[in-house]
């Protein structure tokens, strides 16, 4: 009799620590990453053929993978797979662990947890500043006009590459030499609108083949001898035309022949992209191409209607790889400072291929901290590959790519309350998870709480609380019976 009081007594405690698993299961079926708790049950120490009650064998945390819902909200990051977003103590650094990806900006500008722990990953380990003035390192509010915006993925490497210019529309002027590569300022303006489409699809065009063999482009470069003809040179009636691309140039006789081969070579100089220059000693006249890789037809040359000897003395050859593209960018740099403004180029280079380490960097999100936009706003982005960027001014800066780190024995994790859980001896040491898992950006992980298992477990238990307190009465009704016999 007195066995079964304590029989049923334990079960009472079982059952109780049953219902407390199962009710906070309930509270947390709308807690975003909470991951259900499990308890099973085991008999007690056998005595003469029966048991003397019930206990609790284990309380588990069960890592299934929870519903994923979008939200829309540009800081939420859910994770689908295996893994953990890596958390670490603003006040002593101790490093938790989370499928919590309600992320948010903090004060400082840091990704944070909704309880302000830092988020962790890795942040660019190199830059490079390509510049008209080396004083300029940063996007101060003068480089007003954006050039490009893009990134260039190869092996396993980044390299988030962002040009902007100051307003060459204000600053170009007229050349005041002609004769010599004369632009108007209107034809610098376009010759800038030449080189910017250049150098976006030639960016382009290392993206689609970033590990494509890196050759330097060339542009072409010939040569108009008018010197044989030039004494047909007397009045306005006279000429000297050119065509270039099916479009001829004409100049007439004007002053002098000076005068008239440097009227010539401004024509053709003012041509979008195209520079021209004349020897009036030799009577050459030099035209040049300014996009690399680009060829110009020039044809029938003539002075009145005797032809002169045209020749091409260097081939426009495109190239391939970085070196085409820093061909491309090295002569929009040359335009846009021809138009009395200024180029910046600022690439941001991040290796994420060591799988072996786990980034333990903090992601700042102001542009001004990292050096680089002076203005701290920004829309901030997260890709399905956990990259971070901060949007400015139509320029994607990459700032951040958060890492997910997992374990061998995901139930000896320990929690820690908040979603966090820390390192035991039993988990194991964190490794690198990122290709266990995808990153799914404006997304949430739901609880994987069954709301209709949980409640119907809740049934159950409470059957058993029930009866086993019945057990507890009948066994007192025992003893009292027993008692009453003896008196």
């Amino acid at each position: 009799m007195i066995g079964a009081l304590w029989n049923g007594m334990s079960g009472i405690s079982t059952y109780d620590k049953a219902i407390s698993v199962e009710s906070n299961n309930v509270s947390n079926v709308n807690t975003v990453g909470h991951k259900l708790d499990n308890i099973t049950f085991e008999d007690m120490l056998y005595k003469s053929g029966y048991g003397k009650g019930v206990g609790t064998q284990s309380i588990d945390k069960q890592f299934t993978q929870g519903n994923i819902k979008p939200t829309n909200v540009n800081l939420d990051v859910a994770i689908e797979g295996d893994g953990f977003f890596v958390v670490s103590q603003r006040t002593n650094g101790d490093i938790f662990y989370t499928r919590a990806g309600d992320f948010q900006q903090a004060e400082d500008g840091l990704l944070e947890t909704q309880d302000h722990m830092k988020v962790l990953g890795l942040t660019p380990q190199n830059r490079t500043v390509i510049s008209s003035d080396v004083a300029d390192n940063i996007f101060s509010n003068e480089f007003s006009k954006n050039l490009a915006s893009i990134d260039v993925n190869s092996n396993k490497t980044v390299y988030n590459i962002n040009a902007r210019a100051t307003d060459y529309y204000t600053s170009a002027v007229d050349d005041t030499e002609n004769g010599n590569n004369y632009k108007t300022a209107s034809s610098k303006i376009n010759d800038v609108e030449m080189m910017i489409s250049d150098y976006v699809e030639k960016l382009k065009l290392f993206q689609s083949n970033p590990d494509a063999q890196s050759l330097s482009s060339t542009t072409q470069s010939s040569q108009v001898n008018f010197s044989s003809q030039l004494t047909q040179l007397v009045d306005e009636n006279d000429y000297l035309s050119v065509t270039i691309n099916n479009s001829l140039i004409r100049q007439n006789f004007d002053t002098d022949i000076e005068t008239t081969l440097k009227k010539l070579s401004d024509k053709i100089s003012n041509i979008q992209g195209l520079t021209s220059n004349v020897d009036f000693n030799s009577g050459v006249l030099n035209i040049q191409g300014m996009v690399p890789g680009k060829e110009f037809n020039l044809v029938d040359a003539t002075v009145n209607n005797e032809f002169v000897n045209v020749t091409k003395v260097q081939n426009a050859i495109l190239g391939s790889g970085l070196s085409m593209v820093e061909s491309s960018r090295n002569a929009l740099k040359t335009a846009i400072e021809n138009a009395g403004a200024k180029f910046l180029e600022i690439s941001n280079i991040l290796a994420y291929g060591d799988n072996s380490v786990i980034g333990g960097n903090e992601i700042n999100l102001r542009l001004n901290a990292l050096g680089l936009v002076q203005d701290v706003k920004g829309d901030i982005s997260i890709s399905d590959d956990g990259f971070v960027y901060v949007s400015n001014n139509n320029n994607d800066f990459l700032v951040g790519k958060i890492d997910t780190a997992g374990f061998k024995n995901v139930q000896g994790l320990s929690a820690a309350g908040g979603n966090n859980y820390s390192v035991t001896k039993e988990s194991g040491v964190a490794f690198n998870a990122n290709d266990l898992n995808k990153v799914i950006p404006n997304s949430l992980e739901n609880a994987n709480v069954n709301f209709g298992n949980t409640l119907s477990t809740l049934l159950i238990y409470q059957k058993a609380f029930e009866a086993n307190s019945k057990s507890i009465t009948t066994s007192d009704d025992f003893i009292k019976t027993a008692i009453d016999m003896i008196k």
